[in-house]
């Protein structure tokens, strides 16, 4: 479902630059893949270059099918725009019926009188619902996932698993997270990060091995 060749991705910090990705060439298939790696090894970048995005210094990425920008992303957001004002905005790029998404997300992200107030006015928290409404009511074949478990009381995080739950029999996901019963519950095959090397296993248990050994 996503190829990378010969990718490679690294940025600028003070002390010189850290390699994110250094040639990486895999193809992942058409599953649920969990992405390990210690906290810095570029994880969540590896889902921006997915996306789209960040492009990366050299190679190429090929997607053969749509992918969702990474759960929880926010940064499509207009910090001068209500929370309902982005959404018709996001709607128009997809082509999505703009009031039915207006009403999904209002339902879902749970705002209240906050759904039409500026976004910059957003709490964190707050700004990951209405990112993961909006998501969730855009029908991807492959949604990227970045902790975004972790957003909202007991009865969001319920609610949020049930809407992957829903999807799952016609979407894939490909799901970074340091929780591993949340790996487990919804990947089969895992993907580790480790110095500018990714390594895929076909199966998940495999990786979190690999992760758990590196933290030793």
């Amino acid at each position: 479902m996503i190829e990378m060749l010969n990718v490679s991705k690294s940025y600028t910090l003070r002390g010189g630059r850290q390699q994110i990705l250094n040639g990486a060439t895999i193809k992942l298939p058409w599953q649920n893949v969990g992405v390990l790696g210690r906290n810095g090894a570029g994880k969540s970048t590896i889902l921006r270059l997915l996306a789209g995005i960040e492009e990366p210094d050299g190679g190429i990425i090929r997607r053969h099918k749509t992918l969702s920008w990474p759960l929880g992303f926010r940064g499509s957001f207009h910090r001068e725009l209500s929370g309902m004002e982005n959404v018709r905005f996001v709607a128009r790029i997809y082509g999505q019926n703009t009031e039915e998404m207006v009403q999904k997300v209002q339902d879902f992200a749970e705002l209240g009188k906050f759904f039409y107030e500026p976004f910059r006015t957003y709490s964190s928290g707050m700004g990951a619902r209405l990112a993961f409404g909006v998501s969730m009511a855009v029908d991807f074949e492959v949604y990227l996932i970045d902790e975004i478990m972790a957003v909202g009381d007991a009865r969001f995080r319920a609610k949020s698993k049930q809407a992957f739950h829903d999807r799952l029999p016609h979407s894939r996901l490909v799901m970074v997270s340091h929780s591993m019963s949340n790996l487990r519950e919804y990947c089969q095959t895992g993907l580790v990060v480790h110095n500018g090397i990714m390594t895929y296993y076909e199966d998940l248990e495999e990786a979190i091995d690999r992760y758990n050994k590196l933290n030793e």
